[in-house]
């Protein structure tokens, strides 16, 4: 699952992470949380991982907030967001469908975290 993009949104460029955990109750471990990724690398890897497991991937951009007000209004858009919300539904959520292809390299992932510390450190 992942969040669902319009064409040409900025939070396509921001960091993500993946986070694995079980399909079902059935199994009582913890979640492991991997990143940060390009969203592309992130969406590749979590179909790989999952593909033929009974595993479920949630892909999300990571938020690079440089400090504590920061972090503070954004839990506040987001407590505002869902405010007016039914219980258990959150309309920007849902299912992304990748197809099924290669998961990129490890040369290509370690490419992928030079450009995502460029972005994070310019300007």
């Amino acid at each position: 699952m992942t969040l669902s993009l319009p064409p040409g949104s900025p939070v396509a460029d921001l960091p993500w992470v993946i986070t694995i955990g079980s399909l079902g109750d059935d199994e009582d471990w913890e979640p492991v949380v991997c990143g940060p990724y390009e969203r592309g690398h992130a969406l590749a890897l979590a179909q790989a991982v999952v593909a033929d497991e009974e595993l479920m991937a949630v892909v999300e951009p990571l938020l690079p907030l440089a400090d504590a007000d920061a972090i503070r209004e954004e839990i506040e858009l987001s407590r505002a967001a869902v405010a007016g919300d039914e219980p258990d539904e959150d309309p920007d959520w849902e299912q992304e469908h990748v197809r099924p292809g290669p998961a990129p390299s490890a040369g290509e992932v370690k490419a992928g975290f030079a450009r995502i510390a460029a972005r994070l450190t310019a300007g």
